[in-house]
């Protein structure tokens, strides 16, 4: 009996030391970096549906961990569930640290920043600059009436609706551009949810039409509601809004810099303001915070034309002859027109 009691406690206590072999062993590899020294960091990709069974031994090839199989069985057992993106990892994080990042931790964030007055096209080459997606499939987003629709956008594309700020987005599986819309779109309704036209979709197109125009006409904040004034006032009595940028936006890639007579007197250009009355037929750009407030509640006043400075900002007149002397002191270098001109165009 003392010989088996013997043979017990020893077995029982090669046991004990085994397990607490184990457990030191176990808690070295969790605790350990691979290089306690290392400054370098590496983009380490996570696939959507990826798991411990197919991330284990990548992290072991490149070098992050120092068994791959001894990683997935601490991931089994801390029951943790991988997130899909890019991680920035280092030789120099432990295991543990490591799986936290993978877990809970951050994903690479990715920069998108356009500002405002941007066309649809000129956003998604925007996007397509972040690698995120492609300016292609973006636009195709753009043109998903059905999503559109979805997301209560009343409208055939996403032109103006696009809401100009800067955006941080992690790399989405497969370059879908809809995550992407689907945030700009949201930044979007943010913005006009405190507007009165906004819960009448007609109405907010138009609005966000007006808003289109204002911002390409002015990049001076104060007359912004001057502007959309003006404009408001023109479509009141029925006058031409006469501006020029929805007839560049017609002409598109056609446009050379150079805004000829011939295109004002276009009717072929459904944007031509110049020659089709009422606004255009949609949005002309993406509009900021500060044009979709302006059209939506104009300056009231008696203004109808308006005509640029040398410094960028306008000048506001009441009438025809007013308007004709402003283009001719700010324009014209104090020349007058031919005596056959008998109006000018803003």
């Amino acid at each position: 009996m003392k010989l088996w009691l013997k043979l017990f406690l020893a077995g029982l206590a090669l046991m004990t030391l085994a397990a607490a072999g184990t457990l030191l062993a176990a808690r070295y590899f969790i605790e350990t970096p691979m290089d306690h020294a290392s400054n370098s960091t590496v983009v380490f990709t996570i696939e959507q549906g990826e798991n411990l069974f197919t991330v284990s031994p990548r992290l072991e090839k490149q070098g992050l961990v120092r068994w791959g199989e001894a990683f997935r069985t601490y991931g089994r057992f801390r029951k943790a569930t991988l997130q899909a993106g890019e991680f920035e990892l280092s030789a120099s994080m432990s295991p543990r640290q490591i799986l936290e990042v993978l877990t809970s931790g951050r994903p690479i964030l990715y920069r998108l920043h356009f500002p405002e007055g941007l066309t649809m096209r000129e956003v998604a080459q925007a996007v397509n600059a972040t690698g995120l997606t492609t300016a292609k499939k973006f636009l195709a987003a753009c043109n998903d009436r059905d999503f559109l629709k979805s997301q209560g956008i009343n409208a055939t594309n996403a032109e103006g609706y696009l809401f100009p700020e800067t955006y941080f987005f992690p790399r989405i599986p497969g370059q879908d551009p809809y995550p992407i819309l689907k945030t700009l779109l949201d930044h979007f309704r943010a913005t006009v949810a405190g507007l009165p036209q906004f819960k009448d979709p007609d109405e907010l197109y138009r609005m966000v039409i007006l808003a289109s125009l204002v911002e390409k006409e002015t990049a001076v904040p104060s007359e912004r509601s001057t502007v959309a004034g003006v404009y408001a006032n023109r479509l009141r009595v029925g006058m031409l809004l006469q501006c020029d940028p929805t007839i560049i936006y017609g002409l598109g890639e056609t446009f050379d810099g150079n805004l000829r007579r011939s295109h004002l007197q276009d009717p072929k250009n459904p944007y031509n303001t110049y020659v089709h009355p009422g606004l255009p037929p949609g949005p002309i750009c993406s509009p900021g915070a500060a044009a979709l407030q302006a059209a939506s509640s104009p300056e009231q006043h008696d203004l109808f034309y308006f005509v640029a400075r040398q410094d960028g900002s306008h000048h506001f007149s009441r009438s025809l002859r007013e308007h004709t002397n402003a283009v001719i002191k700010y324009q014209r270098g104090g020349r007058p027109f031919p005596s056959s001109r008998t109006s000018t165009p803003d």
